[in-house]
């Protein structure tokens, strides 16, 4: 029998061992991707149905960067750092884990997945219609839609940091995520998710 050759382990970048990183939330298992692979470019294709499972959960996060002045249905203003360019993006991203490496002595990947459960909202409201008149109505999120709430305000809260103050958008992006792993509640993330379950709490 010849042996079986063992398979290296991959690092993202090969800077980030991923593979033995684990998710606690039981809710979130399915949808937060840890998928080890060299390089995180999907190149967008994720239309069809849960799609978003298929994409890394740090590629996830460059793509929501691109578009951090977008607010609601309204674009606030603009970034310079961040554009639709990958290379540029994705650099922004792992100088952020750098700091965050540096910050808190643990892989930056285990910590920003720890920042994702302590954020993602886990109810929200809705509007229903009912004789005319317009009730809130609270309902439980899905997991899906949990990390993209999560991803987007990790990304406002970044540029919110960075947005004409000294902090650059890297400085901003390490800040949040390490506030959000440490349950801060300076965190915008934080406050986002606590807002969003009072005002469920309150539908009820």
């Amino acid at each position: 029998m010849t042996e079986q050759t063992q398979l290296p382990k991959f690092k993202i970048f090969d800077l980030y061992d991923i593979s033995e990183i684990k998710v606690e939330d039981p809710g979130l298992k399915q949808v937060i991707n840890l998928e080890p692979k060299l390089i995180l470019k999907t190149h967008g294709r994720n239309v069809q149905r849960f799609g978003q499972t298929k994409v890394n959960v740090v590629e996830r996060l460059m793509n929501k960067l691109s578009v951090a002045g977008h607010r609601g249905k309204k674009h606030k203003f603009e970034i310079g750092h961040t554009t639709g360019k990958y290379s540029k993006n994705m650099k922004i991203v792992l100088d952020a884990f750098k700091l965050i490496e540096q910050r808190t002595k643990k892989n930056p990947v285990e910590v920003f997945v720890k920042a994702i459960e302590n954020s993602a909202p886990r109810d929200e409201i809705t509007v229903i219609e009912y004789g005319g008149a317009r009730y809130p109505q609270a309902v439980d999120v899905s997991p899906l839609r949990r990390i993209s709430l999560v991803l987007r305000w990790i990304c406002h809260g970044a540029s919110d940091k960075a947005f004409n103050k000294k902090k650059t958008i890297v400085q901003g992006l390490a800040d949040e995520i390490v506030l959000a792993f440490e349950k801060n509640g300076e965190s915008f993330a934080m406050r986002k998710k606590n807002e969003a379950e009072k005002q469920a709490d309150s539908a009820r």
